[in-house]
């Protein structure tokens, strides 16, 4: 059954009235999708535009790879990589996340015109993010994190992957909260494809409601990971290119709308968008039985990228 209840909204953020999209700007040489097509400042400001043309909500920019196996970047080198982006964006009016796990490189991107730090360690890589964060009084993503993708945490180990998954992420949140982040600040995700088997990603997206339960947003971050690519391969084949999970991304897109995702984080905009949105529709005809319209696009015809957002 959809919790569309449990969607909530994020404080310092704009209220969307479903599962709102957020677009991934990479400006790194090595992720594991698209390292280095958004390298150069220019084109990875033109890429975030786009992206928000095709219906992205808000934009999520980044200057460090958290692949399995990728190496630490200089922090100057990671801020040479995201202010200029971040500045870009901002005065076009992007509604902007950084993803970072280093308190200056969030400092910064905050005062430069971002509005969301999405930490993928939850605070845990650098003491200093939660206070930073505090202190600017911004909204922070929390998601599970057993430590960087090196060695044995590629692959983690759990019993029962859904409640040691909350239980931990209810623990980082109190952390966070006591280090003085407010509650309707906080966002949960619950780190799909962080030492995590395919098994344990699919297992997590099929009980989100646990997730949900914490009393936070929840931020599902599935796009092109190797749990899909598992998935499409079947029990033999080769899981197909990173590229080629878009399909399967917007998937995921819907059923997490369905179940009460705040947000998806996508590199493919377009058809996640749609998948939101048709998402909200059958959730309105369940509500209302069918009786209420679904809403039209107020700024473009039906199937535009204008109406996609």
């Amino acid at each position: 059954m959809s919790n569309q209840s449990g969607r909530g909204r994020v404080a310092g953020l704009p209220a969307w009235d479903r599962c709102a999209v957020m677009g991934v700007v990479n400006v790194t040489p090595d992720s594991f999708s698209d390292g280095g097509r958004w390298f150069d400042t220019t084109t990875a400001v033109k890429h975030g535009l786009d992206l928000v043309a095709q219906g992205a909500d808000l934009v999520d920019v980044g200057g460090e790879s958290t692949r399995p196996g990728a190496p630490r970047v200089d922090e100057d080198e990671e801020l040479r990589r995201v202010l200029p982006v971040v500045r870009g964006l901002a005065a076009e009016g992007v509604v902007l996340s950084v993803d970072t796990m280093r308190a200056r490189v969030a400092e910064q991107a905050l005062a430069a015109g971002a509005a969301l730090v999405n930490d993928v360690s939850g605070g845990l890589a650098d003491p200093a993010m939660i206070p930073a964060v505090a202190d600017a009084g911004a909204p922070f993503v929390v998601m599970h994190w057993r430590g960087f993708l090196q060695g044995g945490n590629v692959r983690g180990v759990y019993a029962d992957v859904v409640t040691e998954v909350a239980d931990e992420l209810h623990a980082r949140v109190e952390a966070v909260l006591e280090g003085g982040i407010a509650p309707d600040r906080v966002v949960v995700d619950p780190g799909l494809g962080f030492s995590k088997d395919a098994e344990h990603d699919l297992m997590l997206l099929a009980r989100l409601d646990r997730i949900l339960g914490l009393g936070h947003p929840v931020l599902v971050a599935a796009s092109r990971k190797r749990f899909l690519g598992r998935v499409l391969a079947g029990p033999e084949g080769a899981p197909p290119p990173a590229r080629e999970r878009d399909a399967a991304t917007a998937a995921v897109s819907a059923l997490a709308a369905h179940a009460g995702a705040w947000a998806v984080r996508v590199h493919e905009v377009r058809a996640t968008a749609d998948a939101v949105r048709v998402a909200r529709a059958v959730e309105q005809a369940r509500t209302t039985g069918g009786t209420a319209p679904v809403d039209a696009p107020a700024d473009g015809p039906a199937g535009s990228p204008e109406g996609a957002r």
